[in-house]
């Protein structure tokens, strides 16, 4: 639900409805496959149905959704090639970032642990809530934290850039598994505490299974470098698994 406002501050209804529509399909609350229609959305807003037919058309050019006339608009369905190529794009980051942190020392583990404990508790706080649409968003927010801590703002440029297809995913994945929710959370504090130990074979085998049951919760078939096949990195290298 978007929460109301008042005053000069007040969203315009086209931003309102943009924001409403994007987040409910970000999240899985419109899922892959679903038909809806502008008056269904204006009537849950309550607005007319130009700001909504506004949205429809913004989201259709971001690939989000399909339109038919006189019918509605089709929330487009994550592709099992998109779908891997971002938890491919993932892993490379993920586990490279992770090495970068566990280099720079406990000092360094200790701050990154700190902040994504912080993050995992909202997670949790969201799952007590059943807050899909904050659980989504703790969830980026738990990953942004070691690519920011790793010091490379491209890379962390170009992950960023993977917000949307990263929540939409992880949005879809709740509702294809409902328990995803309590594994990721089991999931994202065996990062945490692989990382503040300092032991790299770990914390990459556990973003390795935790892409993973991304995957496997997706419906698609888990194949190396997700295994756990490959071997362990010689000491002292800078070494993440790549595809």
């Amino acid at each position: 639900m978007i929460p109301k406002a008042t005053g000069s501050g007040r969203p315009a209804a086209k931003d309102r409805a943009l924001d409403y529509v994007k987040t409910q399909v970000l999240t899985g609350a419109f899922p892959g496959g679903e038909l809806i229609s502008e008056g269904e959305v204006a009537t849950a807003l309550g607005m007319s149905r130009t700001p909504v037919r506004e949205a429809f058309l913004r989201l259709e050019a971001e690939g989000l959704l399909r339109l038919y006339p006189q019918r509605g608009a089709l929330v487009v369905q994550v592709s099992s090639d998109e779908a891997r190529a971002v938890i491919e794009a993932r892993l490379l980051l993920e586990q490279f970032a992770a090495t970068k942190v566990v280099a720079r020392g406990p000092a360094t583990r200790a701050a990154v642990f700190e902040r994504l404990s912080a993050a995992l508790q909202r997670q949790r706080d969201a799952a007590a809530a059943s807050n899909w649409r904050d659980f989504v968003e703790a969830d980026r927010a738990y990953h942004d934290v070691t690519l920011e801590e790793a010091g490379n703002v491209i890379l962390c440029g170009f992950y960023s850039s993977l917000r949307d297809r990263q929540m939409r995913m992880t949005g879809e994945s709740l509702i294809h598994d409902r328990q995803r929710m309590t594994t990721i959370l089991d999931e994202h504090r065996g990062i945490a505490e692989a990382l503040r130990d300092g032991d790299l074979q770990r914390t990459l085998e556990a973003v390795q299974t935790h892409l993973a049951g991304t995957l496997r919760s997706l419906g698609l078939a888990v194949e190396p470098p997700y295994d756990g096949g490959a071997s362990r990195p010689e000491e002292g290298a800078v070494t993440y698994r790549g595809v």
